[in-house]
């Protein structure tokens, strides 16, 4: 704005039309004007971090082969909070946690204390999981992860973990909050290329954008980096029984060493059918780690976007269908066999036994955190594969959206309906581990996007958006 000024002070010079003081005005007046635009980018953030690792033997989420508690802490997991806006602006609260899944019980306690003690909606409340397959069981997630009923010792570890990992929620939200200082938001994207899609045939769509989120104090120094990936937490196989973040548990720990004062924060994206290539052994995973820190270093040193505009939270609950349920003689039937499969069958004939009623849907959030014209946040529940994204970045403008999954809840696999045709784990395969008795009905994924399209703006519409 100052250049323009000037050119223009320039010009009407020429025409001798400016006295000397007049010119020293509008300078000034420029010099005003300028600073309001960096005062209108500042914004009230706060950051904190709050150890999650337990101190005795729980059972590990993500893979059902393992039949005993945790050995040990290969490495400490993580609740991380960011916190944007004012009291009077009522702030948006971004939670990560390094775990396979933090289900929906565990969020709506964190977001009615919130709501009691600060007045922060749930709109205004997003919880990422990082998905990590070696992180502590939470209660309410994969409630069939074992197919049996684990020891009563170790269900009573389980639940004490949940009920401290949800009391450290909520502190690490009271810290960040506790922490705001003026700061300015910007953003770049980058790329990571370790995630493969794991479905068969090989080959298939990958997401390999990398966006990045940066906190930034007015004394210039980095005080918090947001990135998110698309890829599974499973670098570790379901051998491996100790405590990790796995990938992103070691992208934090090297960005954090590497920019000292800095708080880190990953999330996932769209990473349903996206496994880390290649996989299997500790140091995999420390590869897998540096590759994200490499990546986030190379958006630092390119010019950034900066985040500008009023934030506005939205959010939108809606139910999934399921498909229609099996006979009693069909599940009599499927009883018999001696796998995993029978097994679950014969839960569901003692849930039918008791009066119970099975579910028919399942609950699913989307969410939305608009920036002005700027930036759309997506927060979608759920292991969402990555035929979303594809189809998000098509008919939104993939500049100005960032999307995540694994928020808010981690009810089941979120099939397109190219997967759900197909089948297979991701297709349908998974939902006993999830505890529900079928697969989703058709229609699923146009469900959520017409949700979707509800919640962001039209101004965010890219060039080959599907009429509604």
């Amino acid at each position: 704005m100052l250049f323009n000024v000037l050119r223009h002070v320039t010009v009407l010079r020429m025409f001798e039309r400016f006295t000397p003081l007049s010119i020293s005005l509008l300078l000034a007046l420029a010099s005003v004007s300028a600073s309001a635009t960096e005062i209108e980018h500042l914004r009230e953030v706060g950051v904190a971090e709050v150890d999650i690792t337990p101190d005795y033997p729980i059972r590990l989420s993500g893979y059902a082969a393992r039949t005993g508690e945790c050995i040990g802490v290969a490495q400490h997991v993580w609740a991380r909070a960011l916190a944007i806006g004012s009291d009077k602006e009522h702030p948006a609260i971004l939670i990560t946690v390094d775990n396979c899944g933090v289900p929906m019980n565990v969020h709506d306690e964190v977001a009615k204390r919130l709501h009691d003690k600060k007045g922060i909606d749930a709109a205004h409340l997003a919880i990422c999981s990082t998905h990590a397959h070696s992180a502590p069981w939470l209660n309410g997630y994969l409630g069939n992860l074992f197919g049996t009923p684990i020891p009563a010792d170790q269900q009573a570890r389980v639940e004490r973990y949940t009920r401290e990992t949800t009391d450290a929620l909520e502190v690490v939200v009271l810290k960040a909050l506790a922490d705001r200082q003026p700061s300015r938001l910007s953003r770049g994207k980058g790329g990571a290329l370790f995630a493969a899609n794991r479905r068969s045939p090989p080959g298939g769509p990958v997401d390999h954008d990398l966006p990045v989120l940066v906190v930034t104090g007015t004394n210039g120094s980095v005080r918090a980096i947001f990135a998110s990936y698309a890829c599974h937490g499973t670098t570790l196989g379901g051998d491996f029984n100790q405590v990790c973040g796995d990938w992103a548990g070691f992208a934090v720990e090297y960005l954090e060493k590497e920019h000292p004062g800095t708080d880190v924060l990953i999330s996932l994206g769209c990473a349903g059918d996206a496994n880390p290539a290649p996989r299997g052994t500790l140091e995999m995973t420390r590869q897998h780690g540096e590759e994200i820190r490499a990546a986030v270093d190379v958006v630092l040193t390119n010019a950034l976007i900066p985040v500008a505009g009023k934030l506005v939270c939205r959010e939108k609950k809606i139910e999934l269908p399921l498909a229609e349920f099996p006979t009693r003689a069909e599940w009599e039937a499927r009883a018999r066999a001696t796998n995993y499969d029978g097994r679950f069958a014969k839960r569901i004939l003692l849930r039918l036994d008791r009066g119970e009623k099975l579910p028919t849907e399942i609950p699913f959030i989307v969410q939305t955190w608009t920036f002005g014209d700027n930036l759309t946040m997506l927060f979608l529940s759920g292991e969402v594969v990555v035929d979303y994204a594809l189809r998000l970045k098509h008919e939104f403008d993939p500049s100005r959206l960032w999307i995540n999954a694994y928020a808010n809840d981690v009810p089941c696999y979120i099939p397109s309906e190219r997967i759900l045709k197909e089948g297979g784990y991701e297709g349908g395969g998974a939902m006993i581990f999830y505890d529900w008795p079928t697969p989703f009905a058709p229609g699923v994924e146009n469900r959520i996007f017409e949700t979707v399209h509800k919640l962001v703006p039209k101004e965010f519409a890219g060039n080959q958006r599907k009429p509604e």
